[in-house]
């Protein structure tokens, strides 16, 4: 039977303290106890269902977290204050001095800069490969990697990984394989694929209001204990705590994902078939032009699309900012960071998201100075957004205007 992950969410059921549909908030920083033994087995780790402090756990992360591993297919999962905050404790929990990391090279940028600059500090070292090659990706193994790291869909250039092909190698070596989905909630179901622990940025699509910051951490119950252990669990110490009403706040909006999915990918496909037609340089999953279009389609579940981002490039840095602007004063979005908004959200990676990554790198890649990425927003009348963004690319002379002939 093929996975349904919003039905797993769909299935979860909660009473608040009053009979509530929604599960009462736990405002409290610390917990009481009715005896001395209880709290200390709790300290043990030996009391179930005991709370000791926030930092720790709280029922509000709970509930979240067991949505989310319910979306995911994992025994369990902790939810953290950002998305940064559920990948940096991951790579710290699994690698220690002299360890190494096999990483995509296109990865989210704060991501970039933490395998490259700051875990050198600790001695744990990271090479960055072409993701879409697994020969290449095996080849980077050594003896001391301990860590296979991708994103199911790369920020920004959109590449796929093959986490099938990936999870083999990974098994084949005894690593353990992280992949963030963050761009393909509902549409990738990483573990099911064979992929060890899998992370997102709640801040993006799971919550879709751009409100609020948030991360998760999906995997087994062994691996999740260990990140929460009180001597040496890097989410314990680290102290990337989600606040208890944001968990509220974020499992309200998860239960409309399903829905916002759907609508996000068919806007962003009408859209990216739109550009290419008018032949921009077009960069989506969902087309066939994409040159891992088949795998994608191969890994997804049923219903949710190829996701809703999408690049163009429109040839210099100097065009995607007049047509960044022109878009946002003409209302067709917002010149800004992140995804998942109700609107539409656009940005210039190389100077932004991915500004990490020095230049040379970026070229390297193929990140150009003309490379716009877009969050495709929720947009109800999707064919009056396009001809209002051609009407803009039109007046910039990024795309010649259509002839009367065409138009009729």
């Amino acid at each position: 039977m093929s996975f349904k992950p919003a039905n797993n969410i769909q299935d979860l059921q909660y009473f608040g303290e009053f009979g509530g549909v929604n599960p009462s908030i736990s405002d409290s920083s610390t917990y009481t106890f009715l005896s001395a033994k209880t709290m200390f087995d709790t300290f043990e780790g030996n009391a179930d269902g005991c709370y000791l402090y926030s930092r720790h756990s709280s029922p509000s992360n709970l509930y979240l977290g067991e949505a989310l591993a319910a979306m995911e297919g994992t025994e369990t999962a902790n939810v953290t204050a950002s998305g940064m905050g559920a990948i940096t404790p991951v790579i710290l929990q699994l690698c220690g001095a002299g360890d190494h990391v096999v990483s995509s090279r296109t990865i989210y940028g704060g991501t970039y800069a933490f395998l490259k600059n700051f875990t050198p500090k600790l001695n744990i070292s990271t090479s960055f490969v072409d993701i879409t090659k697994l020969d290449v990706v095996e080849a980077a193994i050594t003896e001391n990697t301990k860590v296979l790291y991708c994103e199911s869909v790369s920020n920004p250039l959109l590449e796929v990984a093959d986490i099938k092909g990936l999870a083999a190698i990974a098994k084949k070596h005894n690593l353990k394989l992280v992949v963030d989905n963050t761009f393909s909630p509902l549409s990738i179901s990483p573990v099911k694929l064979g992929a060890d622990i899998v992370i997102h940025s709640l801040t993006k699509f799971i919550n879709g209001s751009s409100d609020t910051v948030g991360g998760v951490v999906c995997g087994t119950q062994e691996f999740i204990d260990a990140l929460r252990n009180v001597n040496d669990g890097a989410c314990m110490l680290l102290g990337s705590t989600m606040d208890s009403l944001r968990s509220a706040s974020v499992l309200k909006n998860l239960r409309t994902l399903h829905i916002r999915m759907q609508q996000h990918s068919h806007n962003a496909t009408y859209l990216a078939q739109k550009f290419q037609a008018d032949g921009l340089k077009t960069v989506y999953p969902g087309l066939e032009s994409h040159p891992s279009h088949e795998l994608f389609k191969s890994m997804m579940n049923e219903k949710y699309g190829f996701g809703g981002m999408l690049t163009i490039d429109v040839g210099s840095l100097d065009k995607a900012n007049a047509l960044m602007e022109l878009m946002q004063e003409k209302n067709l979005g917002y010149l800004a960071v992140s995804l998942g908004f109700y609107k539409t959200l656009f940005s210039a990676p190389g100077s932004s998201t991915s500004s990490e990554i020095p230049e040379d790198e970026q070229k390297e890649m193929g990140l150009s100075d003309g490379l716009i990425r877009f969050s495709i927003g929720l947009d109800a009348d999707i064919e009056r957004t396009y001809n209002m963004m051609r009407e803009c690319m039109e007046s910039l002379n990024i795309l010649d205007k259509k002839s009367e002939a065409s138009l009729v």
